[in-house]
């Protein structure tokens, strides 16, 4: 089926899906070899496992290739990639004599992908759409660019994965009515308000949605495999730097992983945690129950009282009231909404659909399409369709206090945007720092919150260059630089002083602007010579 073609990335599966214009909707993808079935019932979809295998004789499995050949927790294997990534994590792994990055085997799994979809879609040649959390950074979609590139697709659009949803769910979207998207996948949890828009609203704007708030967190399946992970060391009384913890903590996660997942299915009350040294023979292991008390000195662990003792529902609340906050500032409340549409896989975790039954009742929260629901919107995102917008995050330009001898940071561009504007949003004086300057800058940061709030004793898993998975706290340092991002680094200074200036001087007035493709436009007044340097220079890409 020729069309084109929309691809969701995630962190555990990846789904690829092609627009049928006879139908109206995506199509989702099956590919052979590569691919397996995922769901319950009637809801199986088509994904491949977001796994990637180096072998030693230089081949690289991709997907259920390495599910079915008993490499999932081989050395040379790598999961969680997305997550990695988006953090800018430097942990590399040593594979075959030589250090491998997630970034690189992310790269290598998301370009073959790409190159075999398109080949199963009929789309080569042809623009596709990529879809990136919410709470993505301008470095994640570069590296998205990167990978397209690999495969020989340097055309690509990008849209946010909840919004792409909203297009994915198709028959029980509304024109005229507004929904939010709740995405809990592998990586992240995101919501997204989304209305749709009228016949007349559609026909004046060629927009097909309007987002109108949308919020997000850095915690999803993956981080929930590392919570049963610690929890299961802890009753066993070991730590993640114990020897054989070391060789066994792969299938150990892989075996947290599918407990998590048969206690998401229909009916399951129990998941078994059980793995065997088979240097020992000794096990290490426990008992993973719905929900109930927990039997003291037992090593029995009640998941719904370990994703609460975690504060996974408050967070859960936390990004959905965010959301709801940013679109109450355009006239939309949580009344408005017609309906809440959950996707990702780890949004089939029973609890996870209470906590939202409980905030919007249970009539209104829909799960028909959790797994391709965003593959699918993104292919209809591709052929066309389109949305009326804002920036997510906020933006900032750097500046040296000299009375206390620290770096400022001035908002030039304030989350919620709407774009493309037709008036500034910020204008600034840009004064000299010395004598004889010749060349003046801007140093423009991507912001967000906290990745983890600030909380203390923060942790996240990471991999040794030996392949093992240890427990690390993430320090104060690494969450600062995860909610700032410097993304004009490789070219602050591009204004030029002619004259020279000198130090202190006021000499350029600069206003910024934002264009149709999200590009941060400067117009910027030489205030010596009177002359207009720079009339909507683009400086950087937003998100």
């Amino acid at each position: 089926m020729a069309g084109r073609l929309g691809v969701d990335f995630g962190t555990s599966n990846t789904v690829a899906a092609v627009w049928d214009e006879a139908s109206g909707q995506g199509v989702t993808v099956s590919i052979p070899d590569y691919g397996r079935l995922l769901g319950h019932g009637a809801h199986r979809v088509p994904v491949v496992p977001s796994l990637i295998h180096y072998a030693e004789d230089g081949k690289q499995l991709l997907g259920d290739q390495v599910l079915s050949t008993g490499r999932y927790h081989a050395a040379g294997t790598f999961r969680w990639m997305k997550r990695y990534i988006s953090n800018r994590s430097p942990q590399k792994m040593a594979v075959n004599g030589r250090r491998v990055s997630h970034d690189e085997a992310g790269r290598d799994f998301l370009s073959a992908v790409l190159a075999l979809a398109a080949v199963e879609a009929g789309s080569a040649g042809e623009e596709i759409a990529l879809t990136a959390p919410v709470e993505s950074f301008e470095h994640y979609e570069d590296w998205l660019a990167d990978a397209a590139e690999s495969a020989g697709m340097p055309r690509f659009r990008l849209i946010d994965e909840p919004s792409a949803a909203v297009l994915g769910y198709g028959a029980h979207i509304r024109p005229g009515h507004a929904y939010l998207m709740f995405d809990f996948g592998g990586g992240t949890v995101q919501a997204a308000v989304v209305r749709v828009q009228d016949e007349d609203d559609r026909a004046g704007s060629g927009r097909y949605c309007r987002v109108l708030g949308k919020a997000g967190d850095d915690i999803g399946g993956s981080t929930i495999d590392q919570w049963i992970y610690e929890e299961l060391l802890a009753r066993c009384g070991r730590g993640d730097s114990d020897e054989d913890v070391r060789r066994l903590s792969r299938a150990l996660l892989v075996e947290c992983e599918r407990a998590k997942e048969a206690l998401s299915e229909p009916g399951r009350e129990r998941a078994e945690i059980s793995v065997m040294d088979p240097d020992t023979g000794s096990v290490l292991g426990i008992d993973l129950i719905r929900g109930g008390a927990e039997p003291p000195g037992e090593r029995v662990v009640s998941f719904e009282a370990l994703l609460d003792r975690r504060d996974l529902f408050s967070r859960i609340d936390k990004v959905v009231r965010r959301a709801l906050a940013a679109a109450a500032t355009r006239g939309y409340d949580e009344d408005d909404l017609a309906a809440v549409l959950m996707v990702g896989g780890s949004s089939l975790i029973p609890s996870v659909r209470r906590t939202l039954e409980r905030i919007f009742g249970r009539e209104r929260v829909l799960s028909d399409r959790p797994l391709d629901a965003v593959a699918r919107g993104a292919a209809g995102f591709a052929a066309g369709t389109d949305f009326y917008d804002h920036i997510q995050h906020d933006y900032a330009v750097r500046w040296f206090d000299r009375k206390s001898g620290r770096y400022e940071y001035r908002t030039c561009v304030k989350a919620g945007t709407a774009y493309p504007t037709t008036e500034p949003v910020h204008s600034m004086t840009v004064r000299a720092t010395h004598d004889g300057q010749r060349e003046l800058g801007i140093a423009i940061y991507e912001l967000t919150g906290r990745r983890h709030g600030g909380s203390a004793g923060a942790t996240e898993l990471v991999c040794d260059p030996s392949g093992a998975w240890r427990v690390r706290e993430i320090s104060p340092e690494d969450d600062e630089s995860r909610s700032r991002f410097w993304i004009n680094e490789q070219s602050p200074m591009f204004l030029h002083a002619k004259p020279h200036a000198s130090a202190g001087q006021a000499r350029f007035r600069v206003e910024f602007g934002i264009d149709a493709n999200k590009r941060l436009l400067l117009t910027a007044h030489d205030l010596v010579s009177g002359r207009v340097t720079h009339r909507d220079h683009p400086v950087v890409k937003l998100t």
